[in-house]
């Protein structure tokens, strides 16, 4: 699907950042859920061909995500999302980190926190991540997994369920 919304990916190597601006055909409210609620995150947290299932989620301050990103052969990829601070439909700050499927962190992987702002434009919604990485090495290690590309894919399954639940 193409479209002309808004997006941008900056990678500040002086920082450590990467940060994702991206707007939805959407209202903010419904962007907000599903970004939130682990029912709507399981139908696009993932590049395709990849799917998402979580195996817990509390999304509250100090609650957590747990959930795999799944190829169609059936390998799992597991990520663990630490909830810091939350102002509904406003932002969320989380720790991200890599982990198993105990929800057991990986330290040889970067762990990174997440700011992510909900915005209104218009009658659409902007979403604005900013990832930061406790080094330049941790950036690149990301970048060098496919971060970008990946992020793109998945943003673009998001645009698809939008379109779904807007019916």
């Amino acid at each position: 699907m193409k479209n002309n919304l808004y997006f941008d990916f900056i990678a500040d190597k002086v920082k450590n950042t990467l940060t994702i601006k991206r707007e939805f055909l959407a209202d903010r409210p419904l962007v907000w859920d599903c970004y939130t609620k682990s029912e709507l995150l399981d139908q696009w947290f993932a590049p395709a061909p990849l799917t998402t299932k979580t195996k817990s989620m509390d999304f509250s301050e100090g609650g957590r995500w747990h959930y795999a990103m799944v190829e169609p052969n059936g390998t799992e990829y597991w990520g663990l999302t630490e909830y810091v601070k939350i102002q509904p439909i406003d932002y969320y700050t989380a720790l991200d980190a890599f982990s198993n499927a105990d929800g057991e962190i990986n330290k040889d992987l970067p762990r990174a926190e997440w700011l992510v702002n909900f915005t209104d434009k218009g009658e659409n919604a902007l979403v604005e991540t900013i990832v930061t990485y406790k080094s330049l090495s941790d950036l690149e290690t990301v970048i060098q997994m496919g971060m970008e590309q990946g992020m793109m894919a998945t943003l673009e399954k998001l645009d698809q369920l939008l379109l779904t639940l807007k019916k």
